[in-house]
């Protein structure tokens, strides 16, 4: 085996140090790690909040970029640290908090023989005057290569993907602002970068050759502004938006805005505002000329956040986000990403099983277990629409499997006896899915039904509150109902004249039945 074969076989059986893996690179970038079979070590201030998201082979280790201490046995044993902390979210001065964190990890890196650290920073013209955001961000690469001697710096703009900072702002503006102010920071240019693309440069530098420090400038082959952005964004989302420039609008008043209507804390929102006065242009070939990557355009990247954005929701329980905010056990309205939530829970005395058991026979003659002539009324309006109305019924009265047409709905996932999500194909301004889940054992389960809605433009936004009152009627009673079939009770139920108003439905349900 010759040297370079050495080399790599060594490099394959070192551990990964990875930091941030909480955030929104950083975990991504854990999972893509796993896949390729990486040993890798996540440092994390919370262990407890990580375990559950790692693979078996991945160690969580609790320690504290502030508290060099902790750093000691993270760093042992490490061939290459991935450095994705920043103090942008502080309330204290984040700069000089970034500087001390920084240093402390490099320092620990340097001490316990790290061959190499790897580091996400910012794009931006060091010769101008940069925002203090990205100013900070190019001094961590800095202080990082005082004191190591290997560091790989990619310093990047705007990242698409669904879920990430920038992309969370573009779309909430645009989703629910058919007309814009908009202040010079809109029309400064950039050369945004997808999530994927830039995921594919962290993980080529792993396998580089060891050498001196580097920077290289990453970004896909556009250079365009926010307002571009928008445009583009709102052209595949089938939305007409007005943007009306502004000479002056402070980063403080932005930022006040950003939190009002979109996602972003008040005080993120004026940093990451603070910092788009600044081109973000790529000013070398260098990355190009190192790497395998060839970045996608931004058209091809917002399309792609789209998909994955759909993926990565059908994978989601809605449960698990929903625990998460405490002991409430329904909330109405409530707001994950561009999606408006309504979701509700009750527990009854019996198993799973029995639990889930009204759920999969929900719909055709069974009806929907409250308010069935609102159902009826909502079909025929679908009707009159050019919708589909709730002809279809259901292709068996006991059984469901994926694909299968149910009333104006379409089962998109069915995993009996713990969840049925089925998903809308009503005309709605946007898209909708109905969700219920089983947790529990053989002498009690809780039963979660959750209503999910993703609307297009202001008009969507309004359609979901125009009906709130009546969601919270419908909902609350559909619950009530399920849990008492669930434990045998009656209760009222579709009668024989609502079943023969609705048009082709006993002749479909008839025909399901002998087949």
């Amino acid at each position: 085996m010759n040297e370079s074969s050495t080399t790599i076989a060594g490099r394959e059986r070192e551990v990964v140090l990875l930091t941030g893996a909480t955030g929104y690179v950083g975990g991504r970038l854990l999972s893509l790690l796993e896949q390729r079979g990486t040993r890798v070590r996540c440092l994390t201030r919370k262990p407890e909040s990580l375990r559950s998201r790692t693979g078996p082979a991945t160690e969580v280790v609790a320690g504290d970029v502030l508290d060099s201490a902790s750093l000691v046995a993270a760093l042992t044993g490490i061939g290459t640290a991935y450095y994705f902390v920043h103090s942008m979210g502080a309330d204290r001065d984040f700069g000089e908090e970034d500087r001390q964190a920084t240093t402390n990890f490099a320092q620990a890196a340097s001490a316990a023989g790290v061959r190499r650290i790897i580091y996400l920073g910012g794009l931006g013209n060091p010769d101008q005057a940069l925002s203090k955001h990205l100013r900070s961000r190019q001094e961590t690469g800095d202080i990082l290569r005082s004191h190591h001697p290997q560091v790989i710096e990619f310093r990047a703009s705007i990242v698409i993907g669904s879920g990430s900072l920038s992309f969370e702002m573009i779309r909430a503006l645009v989703e629910r602002l058919p007309v814009m102010i908009c202040p010079r920071w809109v029309g400064v240019l950039a050369q945004p970068i997808a999530i994927e693309d830039l995921l594919a440069f962290l993980l080529e530098a792993l396998d580089l050759p060891d050498g001196p420090s580097q920077v290289y400038e990453i970004g896909g082959p556009d250079q365009v502004s926010y307002g571009q952005i928008m445009h583009e964004y709102a052209r595949q989302r089938g939305l007409s938006r007005w943007m009306i420039p502004v000479p002056l609008l402070t980063p403080y008043l932005s930022s006040l805005w950003l939190g009002l209507v979109t996602p972003l804390y008040a005080r993120v929102g004026r940093k990451l505002v603070e910092s788009l006065r600044n081109p973000t242009l790529v000013s070398n070939n260098l990355a190009a000329t190192t790497f395998s990557v060839r970045p996608r355009s931004v058209r091809e990247a917002i399309a792609r956040a789209l998909v994955n954005e759909d993926r990565e929701f059908s994978e989601t329980r809605w449960s698990d986000a929903l625990s998460s905010g405490g002991p409430p056990r329904s909330w109405g309205g409530a707001r994950f990403g561009s999606r408006l939530v309504d979701s509700r829970t009750t527990s009854v005395p019996v198993s799973a099983e029995t639990a889930f058991a009204p759920i999969r026979r929900i719909g055709g003659r069974t009806g929907w277990y409250y308010g069935n002539w609102l159902w009826s009324l909502r079909g025929f309006l679908d009707l009159l629409c050019g919708g589909i109305g709730v002809r279809r019924g259901r292709r068996d009265p006991e059984e469901l499997r994926v694909g299968d047409a149910l009333d104006f709905w379409r089962v998109e996932v069915y995993e009996p006896p713990r969840r049925l999500r089925l998903q809308a194909e009503m005309k709605v301004p946007g898209r909708a899915w109905l969700e219920f889940e089983i947790e529990g054992d053989e002498r009690q389960s809780t039963i979660r039904q959750t209503a999910i809605f993703d609307p297009v433009g202001l008009f969507g936004i309004i359609y979901w509150y125009s009906l709130y009152s009546l969601h919270q009627f419908i909902f609350a009673g559909m619950l009530r109902n399920i849990a008492r079939a669930a434990q045998g009770v009656d209760f009222p139920k579709m009668s024989g004249d609502t079943a023969r108003s609705l048009p082709g439905r006993r002749q479909s349900e008839k025909s399901a039945e002998v087949n």
